[in-house]
């Protein structure tokens, strides 16, 4: 049974549910592309790289990435919090310190990070805080999550950040409220969430940005 709390608050550590051991039990496969949701990605020498993004409800957020020409596989899950192993009933209770995030596998070599960050910045509001759109809690704010130290993307991702800062400042909008940082584990989502929208064409989305366009960084 959930405590009822804010959950526009991120609760500390030592009050968020303290969760599982044991992970949630997956098919690994995309249902869209047939590609593996989990590692090992690739077995035939190309190149690969991973970074999650949260911004709204996850069912949306992943078919716009899972759309992308350079995206090997996406899948959506929790991280960001503190509870292991987390449901979806323990990140929507507010008690579990967790994002919704997809994670995007990719080929750099066909998609830039750049244009991952263009699309990620233009396909919803960063400056909500808490929420999305009608979404509110700490499960939809915005944020760039890398599952390991990587200064340059890592540098890349705030340069994009404060150039598109500036825009929306132009454009009389508010404070981008972006977290970029390094998670130390991305949880998987249950089964049904998984590319939701491509299983249920008319399921809810409800992403919508600003209207305004992030230019690009040169790499």
């Amino acid at each position: 049974m959930f405590m009822t709390r804010n959950k526009l608050i991120i609760p500390t550590r030592e009050h968020a549910l303290a969760g599982r051991s044991e992970p949630i039990s997956l098919v690994n496969s995309h249902y869209v592309n047939g590609r593996p949701i989990q590692s090992p990605f690739s077995e035939n020498g190309t190149t690969l790289s991973q970074v999650a993004f949260g911004f709204g409800c996850f069912w949306g957020a992943e078919r716009i990435l899972w759309q992308l020409d350079g995206v090997y596989t996406t899948a959506v899950g929790y991280g960001a919090g503190f509870t292991h192993n987390p449901s979806y009933e323990e990140v929507c209770s507010g008690q579990t310190g967790h994002n919704e995030l997809v994670l995007v596998v990719y080929e750099p070599e066909i998609i830039s990070f750049n244009t991952l960050l263009k699309v990620f910045f233009e396909s919803h509001n960063p400056t909500q805080g808490m929420r999305q759109g009608n979404d509110k809690g700490t499960q939809y704010r915005s944020g760039i999550y890398f599952l390991n130290a990587d200064l340059s993307r890592q540098t890349l991702a705030q340069r994009a950040l404060e150039a598109y800062q500036q825009q929306l400042i132009d454009a009389g909008l508010g404070k981008i409220t972006t977290e970029v940082k390094i998670i130390d584990h991305f949880y998987y989502a249950e089964q049904y969430h998984q590319q939701y929208l491509a299983k249920n064409p008319n399921g809810y989305c409800g992403l919508g940005g600003t209207g305004i366009q992030c230019y690009l960084l040169e790499e």
